[in-house]
């Protein structure tokens, strides 16, 4: 059964890094003290961003045992990884060398890679192997992190995609409509076995995508295509969104309250 979002509104964008962080310590503390590493999918863009230089923070950095974290990365354009639009530069940059991250523990996508459809079955592999997991069954993250576009889009899944229906592969490539066009990125299927699902979204200019995918939750298949964050629905984990007031300002009044929930 699909997961019900928890949805956590707080004033502003420091905020939200400084409650993300909070989180992230806690789940990482949990899958840990569990025995096994903290498995945890990146989110590029200036939202994540925020958290990551909260992690480095010393309130947050010591609170996790950094070498038992893994992590891999939702989607990347396909550039070198010392592009400024790199996702793995920003994560490099933000977080991995202020934290002394082993580069053993980061699992990137090669967006170098000319041929993009090669590099997305390189990552599945990759994955899969790492998780000791093959084919018909899924990876599963601790931790899967977002961001919303102003379209909708979540990763590198746009509207209307072809990835959009993809439901075997952990990542395929894919095209997005400006910037760097070519991408990889994790699929919809794979992202919804993640055991904790987490959105950050601030500012006014994504408050009607935010309304467009949690206003009306419900499945529609042609809804869904034209906010592919409306897939984003963990089959057994956590959804939460996170985001700041200026972002939640066109949902119902209801759930604007600050750290409102919905359970």
């Amino acid at each position: 059964m699909s997961a019900t979002a928890e949805i956590r509104v707080v004033h502003d964008r420091q905020e939200l890094a400084e409650e993300a962080a909070e989180l992230f310590a806690w789940l990482g503390s949990q899958a840990i003290g569990a025995g096994g590493p903290f498995r945890v999918a990146l989110a590029g863009g200036s939202t994540p961003k925020g958290l990551y230089t909260a992690l480095t923070e010393p309130r947050f950095s010591k609170e996790l045992s950094w070498s038992n974290v893994e992590f891999y990365f939702g989607d990347e354009r396909c550039v070198p990884p010392d592009h400024p639009e790199s996702n793995f530069g920003m994560a490099n940059t933000t977080l991995f060398r202020p934290l002394g991250i082993d580069p053993a523990r980061i699992v990137r996508m090669e967006g170098e890679d000319p041929d993009a459809e090669r590099a997305a079955q390189r990552y599945d592999a990759s994955i899969r192997k790492r998780c000791s997991v093959q084919p018909p069954a899924w990876p599963r993250f601790d931790l899967v992190l977002l961001g919303l576009g102003e379209d909708g889009h979540t990763a590198s899944l746009f509207p209307g995609s072809p990835a959009l229906d993809e439901q075997a592969c952990v990542a395929v490539a894919s095209e997005a409509p400006r910037g760097v066009t070519r991408r990889l990125t994790l699929t919809a299927a794979a992202i919804n076995q993640g055991r904790t699902v987490i959105f950050l979204v601030s500012g006014a200019e994504k408050a009607g995508a935010v309304r467009a995918v949690l206003e009306h939750p419900a499945p529609s298949a042609q809804t869904d295509k034209k906010f592919p964050a409306r897939l984003i629905r963990p089959v057994d984990g956590r959804l939460i969104w996170f985001l700041d007031r200026a972002a939640a300002r066109e949902l119902p009044l209801a759930r604007q309250g600050i750290n409102s929930h919905e359970e």
